[in-house]
This record gives structure tokens, sequence and C-alpha cells, in this order.
């Protein structure tokens, strides 16, 4: 059984993880580009932007549009790899292995930093380990935007995922043990959330100020300003 801090780096990469966003459905498709369209709409054109968990790059292609600069980290080499393949050419983008706890940057390099698609949950690390190191790398002015989905978005994730684990992308999904935001597979994978109140501890615990939204009623939004 492959552990969950590594199921995106050995089990979920690359195209694998590619098939996942192709088979959304409608909803959830609206649900993915809303996401992003929040992102942009914080983004200036002078920013340099890193995002934690960039994958094959689904939403990168996007933020190059927008940005000065951008950085994408992420634990599988498969994923970076295609990102590199399809996002070719490309001046302004930089791509690093790296784990989202323990960033090899210095203090105060990036203007924003976008953790989405609950990111926060999906990469199994430390929580607030997660949210201070990402403040660590934003200068002064500059912003962290966190995401996970809403309560409301329950059957429209958990219909995603059945599809996902009738193309054998994740294993079969147990439901007696799923519900209350938590999609739990037989083969051990458990995707989990953050609700607003979790949010709001959790920025307390670490002593920051958050805007904590509801987008599109499918996801919550954590923005912190530095």
């Amino acid at each position: 059984m492959i552990l969950l801090s590594q199921y995106y780096s050995d089990s979920l990469s690359a195209e694998r993880l590619r098939r996942c966003y192709e088979i959304a459905p409608p909803r959830v498709a609206r649900y993915l580009e809303a996401e992003i369209e929040h992102v942009l709409a914080k983004i200036k054109s002078s920013d340099t932007v890193l995002e934690l968990g960039c994958g094959y790059g689904r939403v990168i292609g996007r933020l190059l549009g927008k940005a000065r600069k951008v950085v994408g980290i992420d634990t599988s080499k498969a994923s970076l790899e295609q990102a590199k393949k399809d996002l070719q050419h490309q001046s302004k983008l930089d791509l690093a292995q790296m784990n989202a706890v323990n960033l090899g940057f210095t203090d105060g390099c990036f203007d924003v930093v976008i953790c989405i698609q609950n990111g926060i949950s999906a990469f199994k690390v430390d929580q607030e380990d997660l949210i201070l190191e990402s403040l660590r790398v934003i200068q002064d002015g500059g912003t962290c935007l966190f995401s996970s989905y809403s309560d409301g978005f329950w059957e429209h994730r958990l219909e995603w995922f059945h599809l996902q684990a009738s193309e054998g992308l994740i294993g079969e999904i147990d439901m007696r043990k799923t519900g209350n935001g938590c999609i739990v597979c037989n083969d051990g994978f458990q995707a989990t959330t953050l609700s607003s109140e979790d949010f709001s501890e959790l920025v307390s615990r670490i002593g920051v100020t958050a805007t904590i939204a509801e987008v599109d009623e499918s996801s919550i939004f954590c923005e912190i300003r530095v």
C-alpha cells in the first residue's frame, strides 16, 4: 500500500493525474475554472508567483498569462517532466521537485503563493508548517491563497471521485467509511477537506489573520496577506 504522503508522486501523477481532470463532470469543471479565475484576480502583471503542488501544469499555464514570473514545485518527478514537456519554451517559468514544507527559496522572494484544489489537505503534511513556510517566502504586501472544498459541493465531488475510481485512477471508494467531507478508498487513499471553521482555527493557532470566503458555492478560500 502506498503511503498517503507519496500517493501523488507514486500512483497519481503525470498523465494519470491529467486524466482525473479530463473526466471531470460539468459542475466540477466549473468549480475548477472558478478556482483559477479567483486566483488570477489576485495576481498583478508585475508579480512573481509560486504554485505549490503544480502537478503537470494544469494551473500554471493560466498563471503564465498573467504574472511576470511563475515558479511551480511538486514532489512528483513524473508530473514535473510532463509540465516541462507541455509548457516548453516558457522563459518566465521555473519548475522544481520540492516539498512544500521545506522550500529551497530565500525569505520574501514571492509576491503570491497559491495552494489550491485542496492541496492543504492532499499534500498530507503538517498544515501549520505548510502555511508558515508559505508565509516565509512571501514578501511584505504579498498574498498566500489556500483552498479546499465547500460542504455544499460534496455530492459533485463524490461523483467525480467515483468516476476516477471507475477508470482505475484511484482505488474503489469504501462507502462505509466515506462521509463528512472525507473520501476513503480501498487502496488506502483518503481525501479530506478543511471547512471555513477549520481554516479559522488553523490561522488562529499560527497567529495570523485571514480572509475566508466561499467561491462558486464549491470551494473555500483562505487568503492571508503579509
